[in-house]
């Protein structure tokens, strides 16, 4: 059922239908889809990053994750002895 689920050139957005919830979790972990509904039909939400895999884009949208694009992050290497 993954190897047919993943077997697509798109990767937006998937769905598991579990009463078992750590299966549930588990079969999420596999599944190639930027965002995942378990047990639940809707899965946008305003707080929640919005962006698909594969030819379903990449990055996010929305959300913490979404800021990440216009971030430019800076590393700095101190040698100080008298701290």
């Amino acid at each position: 059922m993954i190897d047919q689920a993943n077997d697509t050139e798109m990767g937006l957005t998937g769905y598991v239908c579990t009463r078992d919830l750590a299966r549930g979790l588990r079969v999420r972990e596999r599944i190639q889809a930027g965002m995942i509904g378990l047990n639940r039909g809707a899965v946008c939400d305003p707080a929640a990053p919005f962006g698909g895999m594969k030819q379903s884009g990449l990055g996010r949208e929305d959300a913490g994750e979404g800021i990440y694009e216009f971030c430019e992050t800076q590393y700095i290497a101190i040698y100080a002895t008298n701290w």
